[in-house]
């Protein structure tokens, strides 16, 4: 196969805290400042064959927003060269061109053309088009009186129906229900089969794994790893290192060493799919002859709110020794929903003093795969916790309830 995208030492800084310049002034006295240079991205390099779908993952600002507004020619590079081969729709920023007055069908139109599409192409495409966003009923109801999730979807179906030879997504299974996702992902994969390139950026390493072959790892703007999308995905997940925070503790009752987390597999990981079974461990060597009587964990989300909290002996006491203690706590399966949840330590005697209070010890990121690939939804859900719980159907039975 035959590249598509070339990528050539590929470079995109920002020097922080620069505004633009627009007199002479300002020019000649910015010289003279030795501004901040932040690397998006810095070097990168790496092909693409022409209908491989390229699944780009990293944590937030590791480059991959940016390296899709490169190729899409929304920004210019630093330095190096992008050589695309091909026709390409950016699905980047969904709606961008929407009128918020007009109504979904006159959206569709103005939208169409400004991606690119002739009148006559959209005329064809019309039906299409609605059908897949699926709101018909609203066709002629001005776009500022939809939903959010009825926005994207007209204007994600627009962008999609665009013929290019390029299809590059970002964080689109982001919004929409469990069918729009799943019209989305089947919608790239047929892109992918009749030979289409997709380059997808997404947290969900369920639907990459659905969708890609091949992963790009990127972190701090370098490129980590190239290569199949498993191994792609364990090099990231592997990359989190167990935290060792003795050194930062200064308290002469407790010592506190390596704190990390595994999975089944035993791999100390910081990155887990939320099907996993997570098992934190914690050392610590106690070095007064009164041992503290409470060691607590409690997970506080990206928005500041505590998910729980849990203390060593919430189901049985555990007594810790003079000297070195292990202890283990098990997150189930199924439980946590997608997101970054912080922990921090507590450890003290109950109801009089904490000995250690609030010690962040480190960060836990969760990824959401759903049991069910047919019908679950593909990204975060609503709520704090998004646990998968049994239902079953009785076979020609109603149960009445029973107040007596």
């Amino acid at each position: 196969m035959s590249a598509i995208i070339e990528i050539q030492n590929l470079s995109k800084h920002y020097s922080l805290g620069s505004a633009s310049k627009s007199t002479l002034r300002e020019v000649l006295s910015s010289l003279n400042r030795n501004n901040d240079v932040f690397k998006a991205l810095d070097d990168v390099s790496f092909n693409v064959e022409r209908g491989q779908s390229v699944g780009i993952i990293g944590s937030n600002g590791a480059g991959k927003s940016t390296l899709l507004k490169v190729l899409s020619k929304i920004t210019k590079p630093t330095s190096g060269r992008a050589i695309i081969d091909g026709r390409v729709t950016s699905l980047l920023e969904v709606g961008t061109g929407f009128h918020p007055e007009l109504t979904g069908r006159e959206n569709i139109f103005l939208n169409g053309s400004i991606l690119g599409m002739s009148k006559q192409e959209i005329r064809l495409k019309f039906d299409a088009i609605v059908a897949f966003s699926g709101v018909e009923k609203f066709l002629d109801t001005p776009v500022k009186h939809y939903s959010s999730g009825m926005y994207v979807r007209l204007a994600f179906a627009v962008a999609a129906h665009l013929d290019s030879e390029i299809l590059i997504v970002d964080e689109v299974l982001a919004v929409g229900d469990a069918e729009f996702q799943k019209k989305c992902l089947g919608m790239m994969k047929n892109s992918e089969q009749s030979g289409r390139t997709v380059l997808f950026v997404s947290h969900s390493f369920a639907a990459i794994r659905q969708l890609c072959t091949k992963g790009v790892w990127l972190d701090q703007g370098q490129l980590k790893y190239e290569g199949e999308i498993n191994k792609c995905i364990d090099a990231y997940s592997k990359s989190f290192k167990s935290t060792k925070i003795a050194d930062s503790n200064e308290n002469d009752e407790v010592e506190i060493g390596d704190i990390f987390a595994i999975n089944s597999k035993k791999q100390s990981l910081k990155s887990f799919s939320n099907s996993e079974e997570i098992v934190v461990i914690v050392n610590l060597k106690i070095n007064s002859k009164d041992a503290p009587d409470t060691v607590q964990l409690r997970f506080v989300d990206s928005s500041g709110q505590v998910v729980f909290l849990s203390n060593h002996s919430d189901r049985k006491a555990i007594l810790l020794k003079q000297d070195w203690n292990c202890l283990t706590m098990t997150i189930p399966a199924y439980l946590l929903n997608e997101g970054i949840y912080s922990l921090y330590m507590g450890i003290g005697y109950h109801t009089l003093r904490w000995v250690v209070r609030e010690l962040k010890v480190f960060d836990l990121e969760i990824h959401f795969s759903p049991m069910n690939l047919d019908f679950a939804s593909l990204s975060r859900r609503p709520g704090v916790f998004a646990p998968m719980l049994e239902w079953t159907r009785e076979e020609d039975v109603k149960i009445e309830a029973d107040y007596d």
